[in-house]
């Protein structure tokens, strides 16, 4: 499991950051947000993420740029898409994100993917 690692939550919406932000951190995990993929990178680079939660359509840059330009500058994090998509899964499949969550979710289903996904990237 990832406990005690952090866990970068990149989304638009700050109610939807809040919410999982103050979830993770109950659970023992360290939890950095930003609110677009432009703030998700400068994130990566300072707090060191084991995970990232990526919302895929944000302003200014979204979670395909997101996902490309950490593939540009070589960096391989474990990505969990999070998105009110019709077709989640092709769009985590899309970026090579190791899983995905439809919004609305259910945080326990949340939790349960961060800790599936967390120990598929060790």
């Amino acid at each position: 499991m990832l406990q005690k690692s952090r866990i970068l939550v990149v989304d638009d919406d700050s109610s939807i950051r809040e919410m999982i932000s103050d979830f993770l951190e109950m659970e023992g995990y360290a939890v950095a947000t930003a609110a677009d993929g432009a703030e998700g990178l400068d994130a990566v680079e300072t707090t060191n993420p084991s995970l990232v939660l990526l919302d895929m359509r944000m302003p200014v840059m979204d979670g395909w740029g997101f996902a490309q330009k950490l593939k540009e500058r070589g960096i391989d994090l474990p990505i969990l898409v999070l998105t009110a998509s019709q077709n989640p899964r092709h769009w985590a499949e899309e970026i090579g994100a190791r899983g995905y969550l439809a919004k609305p979710f259910d945080l326990l289903d949340l939790l349960n993917a961060v800790e599936q996904v967390g120990l598929a990237a060790k």
